[in-house]
C-alpha cells in the first residue's frame, strides 16, 4: 500500500495541486510507492493522521508529528534536491 504524503496551502486548490503533481511525479520516477495528496490548510490536521509527511507551502509556527517538508522549494527549485531527499528519508523511515 502507497504511503501517504500531505501537501497543503491555504485553499487546497491551487498550489498545493501544483507541488503535489509535482513530487508525485518525481516519486513515481523513482519507483518510491507512495501517494501525495492536497488539501486545503483547515484540514490538514486530520489529514495527517498515518501520513509519512507534510509538505507545507506557508510558514506556520505548529509543530506537527511528522517530518515537515518545505513545499516552497518545489516552487521554485532552490533548494528542492535538499528537501526531496528529506522527504524520502521520511518516506523509508516511515515504511521501516
Amino acid at each position: 500500500m502507497a504511503v501517504k504524503v500531505i501537501v497543503a496551502c491555504g485553499s487546497g486548490v491551487a498550489t498545493s495541486q501544483t507541488v503535489a503533481s509535482k513530487v508525485n511525479r518525481m516519486l513515481k520516477a523513482d519507483k518510491i510507492d507512495a501517494e501525495v495528496e492536497a488539501v486545503d490548510l483547515k484540514s490538514v490536521e486530520r489529514h495527517l493522521k498515518g501520513a509519512a509527511a507534510y509538505i507545507t507551502i506557508i510558514r506556520d509556527k505548529k509543530t506537527y508529528d511528522v517530518p515537515v517538508i518545505d513545499g516552497i522549494a518545489f516552487l521554485t527549485g532552490a533548494g528542492q534536491k535538499q528537501q526531496y531527499d528529506k522527504l524520502v528519508q521520511a518516506i523509508k523511515d516511515f515504511q521501516g
